[in-house]
């Protein structure tokens, strides 16, 4: 992989948009001195309780349930190879490269505290796989919280399983070797410090929370577009009364609205036309204010995840004077209340679009031809995307159940209350794609029904979002294809934005 920027963590405080720009891009991550220098000391601990046969849980005793197993020095590599092995046992569909690649920037994140007593070796092999473009092949499916993920991803860096290497899946050896790369030597704790933690769901939420912040900022734009093509009475987005919520994020939203808005001809001459909307349309701002509230707290949760040390057990102290304490920073219980609250504040978004885009192909409340086409019985028009979008939204509903209340017992009692923050992270992706889906049928049929009202008469920025769309879709005269030009506008809503 080739690469473009050099990043250095382990001085300063990790946020959510550091895991992503190396997880989506060829950044080229590397830790500072510091950072390696608290590592180095860390396994100068587990090094010294080896070699003086000292007992201390997980460096030299079995794992779980059977923690009171004391182990032999020459059993320890074989342990932690055994514990990769064993705890790599997930099923279903691969993960993407980018997930994979954004639950090891996290692992890395937590290594660089110095307190697991992982091998350095281990940390330089993580940091190989990322910055030479070579990520294991991580089933989707089998993590309560944490285990099972990360097993895939440590068996690479001993060179079994396979990998995604460029633009190939391959075996492992196969990609180290091609970019000369040697297998990593297992020790003691080595493989406990590689499963456990809460790299993946934090990995996983630090991209759902990029999903989510662009798509909060386009349900703004599509819900503006639906409210000029719906003739809305802009009282509503005032922001004198918009301040006596006492809400900030409530505010910056009818700020948005309101610039979006900005030289309306189509708002200007509907005002006065009803008395009140309906409150699809008239209470965006305190509906997606609301979810940005749960943005807030849902990113603050997770980065405070992002800067801990989560390894059990944790080694303290230096090699004179150690502690090395068992304990539950394993536990995901804050990411997954995060990202469960989250998944229900992005479903919000997806439903109150939903009832803004069914407003819009319904002549009843509309104002225009039914299902946005100049001849309908002839043509459909937008009558089954509306349909799409309420599948989309009951699946959401789904999708938005609590994960975290989903607890099952597991390692013969040892671990009888868990997080399920991988689960929680992974639906809430699932859920952010769907409403990007539901968003983009927004997109569409808005920007269709401002044709009927000459969308040059637009407001400023609503004026932008159509120009945009209308680059690669265009106008509906008659049915055609649908499926291909809704991709197009998720699309954009993906990678474009729309400046206010």
């Amino acid at each position: 992989m080739s690469t473009t920027e050099q990043v250095t963590w382990g001085d300063t405080r990790l946020n959510w948009q550091d895991v992503v720009q190396v997880a989506k891009s060829s950044a080229s991550l590397q830790l500072s001195a510091a950072a390696w220098q608290r590592i180095y000391a860390a396994r100068d601990i587990v090094s010294r309780i080896v070699s003086d046969k000292q007992i201390a849980y997980g460096i030299n005793t079995g794992l779980g349930a059977l923690c009171n197993i004391t182990l032999e020095d020459d059993q320890l590599s074989q342990l932690s190879r055994n514990t990769l092995l064993s705890h790599a046992c997930g099923v279903g569909p691969k993960l993407p490269d980018v997930q994979v690649r954004a639950i090891i920037c996290a692992a890395i994140g937590n290594y660089s505290h110095g307190k697991s007593g992982v091998s350095p070796e281990i940390v330089q092999g993580l940091l190989s796989l990322l910055n030479r473009g070579i990520t294991p092949q991580v089933p989707t499916q089998g993590s309560v919280g944490y285990l099972t993920h990360m097993a895939h991803v440590g068996l690479a860096l001993i060179g079994v399983g396979h990998v995604s290497y460029r633009g190939q899946i391959v075996p492992a050896t196969e990609a180290l070797a091609a970019e000369d790369l040697p297998l990593c030597r297992l020790g003691a704790k080595d493989g406990l410090s590689l499963v456990n933690g809460t790299p993946c769901m934090t990995g996983l939420s630090c991209l759902a929370l990029e999903e989510a912040s662009r798509l909060f900022a386009w349900a703004d734009v599509t819900g503006a577009m639906s409210f000029e093509a719906l003739r809305g009475q802009l009282d509503a987005f005032d922001a004198e009364i918009l301040a006596l919520k006492g809400s900030a994020n409530v505010q910056i939203v009818g700020e948005r609205l309101r610039g979006l808005l900005a030289g309306s001809q189509i708002i200007a001459e509907s005002k006065g036309i009803r008395t009140q909307d309906a409150l699809s349309l008239r209470s965006m701002p305190q509906i997606h204010g609301a979810s940005r509230d749960q943005f807030d707290y849902a990113a603050r949760q997770i980065e405070t995840e992002l800067n801990a040390a989560t390894d059990n057990p944790l080694v303290l102290g230096t090699a004179e004077q150690w502690r090395v304490v068992s304990q539950a920073n394993p536990h995901g219980q804050s990411v997954a209340l995060a990202a469960d609250a989250l998944a229900i504040a992005v479903a919000e978004a997806g439903s109150v679009a939903e009832r803004r885009l069914d407003r819009l192909i319904n002549p009843l409340v509309s104002g225009l031809p039914a299902f946005l086409v100049a001849e309908p019985g002839v043509n459909s028009g937008m009558m089954i995307a509306q349909y799409v979008a309420a599948s989309l939204c009951g699946e959401n509903r789904q999708l938005a159940q609590p994960a975290v209340l989903d607890n099952y017992v597991t390692s013969g009692l040892q671990e009888d209350h868990l997080s399920m923050g991988t689960s929680a992270a992974l639906k809430l992706l699932k859920l952010t794609d769907n409403t990007v889906q539901i968003l983009a049928i927004e997109y569409l049929l808005a920007a269709q029904a401002l044709d009927f009202h000459n969308s040059e008469h637009a407001g400023e920025g609503t004026q932008r979002a159509w120009r945009l769309l209308r680059q690669t879709v265009a106008t509906w005269r008659e049915d055609r294809w649908l499926a291909p030009e809704i991709e197009k506008a998720a699309h954009l809503i993906r990678t474009q934005h729309i400046a206010v």
